[in-house]
């Protein structure tokens, strides 16, 4: 594998991660083929994603869906793309506790806190000012939005989103593919793919926030 990685997608996501100060960026990838030769940030979009499976460089999904995420990962692996060439980044002031850990491609944007025996997934997108506190369980492809705090053992699951300056109680799961509102104070299990949203949370009927 050759130095450098490049972002998948030109989105904002990407641009949060050039301006958190990811170093050896080689390029973009995005299929909107207007945006080939132009560039993002100073940095140049290169081609499209399936690109990615004819480069050596690491990668990093640039994508703010945790459901986009998986979506590319799945093209990719089935090009031949595996897990080992995804990058992780962390930006400089996120703090990771030694016991914790953060799986490959996933991204830990200003003012992250991981506090002790904390697991985070592949491809996981964390915000700003997200707080990830003792023995929680990130899973794959979710995304907490900037200022969201996790009390201990919280169990987030597979492409969950949990909207900007959500809480969540501990010892709370909140489903694969679930939606948690904005402010939201979560105080009990949300299942798989609901939307809950208010104080205390609760389900929405007629639709999500996504």
């Amino acid at each position: 594998m050759t130095s450098g990685v490049l972002l998948i997608g030109a989105s904002g996501l990407a641009r949060e991660v050039l301006a958190a100060g990811i170093r050896g960026v080689a390029g973009i990838l995005d299929d909107d083929e207007a945006l080939h030769g132009t560039e993002i940030d100073g940095v140049r979009v290169l081609g499209s994603v399936a690109d990615a499976a004819n480069r050596e460089e690491s990668l990093l999904a640039c994508v703010g869906s945790g459901a986009g995420r998986r979506t590319i990962v799945d093209r990719l692996r089935q090009a031949g793309v595996d897990e080992s060439r995804y990058a992780t980044f962390a930006a400089d002031s996120a703090r990771i506790g030694r016991s914790s850990d953060v799986g490959s491609g996933s991204i830990l944007l200003e003012g992250v806190v991981v506090t002790a025996h904390a697991s985070v997934g592949h491809h996981v997108v964390v915000m700003p000012n997200c707080t990830i506190t003792h023995d929680d369980e990130i899973g794959d492809f979710a995304t907490l939005a900037a200022g969201v705090s996790l009390g201990g053992t919280v169990r987030i699951g597979e492409a969950a989103y949990v909207g900007m300056n959500a809480c969540v109680r501990e010892g709370l799961s909140v489903g694969a593919d679930a939606t948690i509102g904005m402010g939201a104070v979560v105080l009990a299990d949300v299942p798989n793919a609901q939307t809950w949203a208010g104080v205390p949370a609760a389900p929405l009927r007629g639709g999500g926030l996504r």
